[in-house]
């Protein structure tokens, strides 16, 4: 498996994507996040209904992490907590992304694999799927499923938890065992 070190991307995109991997949203939400959006005291930040796909404002739960990220964005743009050269940005995908993606060589990846990858880190790491949709603004539980992948050593881990169960007891109790 390849990886990604994330200082190989101009710092504005590397911050963005560290961003995106901390909080599960979508690029445009990255790009279109305001500072009037941030509270940095309460530790959050939302996604006004009118930029969630699901026409819903989504809580946004920061990190220290991203905290940090968005701290060292402070003074660079008046309105957007993302910029370059002072301007809001539009795109990450960009030609710096894509050179970065190539000196990795990584090929077939996409910014919004970021949040499929953030869904996975949650679930490998205990986050429950009822937390994973409530934290990505998902409406449908089927949706959170199709981002969240666990991988062959926690499936692994999970058969495990019922070894050393008295399984006798539960099948006789079951009026199985008689």
């Amino acid at each position: 498996m390849k990886t990604f070190n994330l200082e190989e991307a101009a710092p504005h995109l590397s911050d963005m994507a560290a961003f995106t991997l901390l909080t599960g949203l979508r690029k445009s939400n990255v790009t279109g996040l305001k500072w009037k959006n941030v509270d940095l005291v309460k530790r959050h930040a939302f996604v006004p209904a009118s930029q969630s796909k699901t026409n819903k404002a989504i809580p946004v739960p920061l990190s220290t992490e991203a905290i940090a990220i968005i701290r060292k964005q402070i003074g660079k743009h008046i309105e957007f907590v993302f910029s370059y050269q002072g301007k809001a940005i539009k795109q990450c995908a960009t030609a710096a992304w894509y050179k970065a993606l190539k000196r990795a060589e990584i090929e077939d990846f996409h910014w919004h694999d970021l949040r499929h990858t953030w869904a996975s880190w949650h679930v490998q790491n205990g986050t429950s799927l009822y937390e994973l949709q409530r934290l990505g603004g998902w409406s449908s539980y089927g949706t959170v499923q199709r981002y969240a992948h666990l991988n062959s050593q926690q499936l692994q881990e999970a058969a495990e938890r019922v070894s050393g169960t008295k399984l006798v007891h539960v099948v006789k109790n079951a009026g199985l065992g008689d």
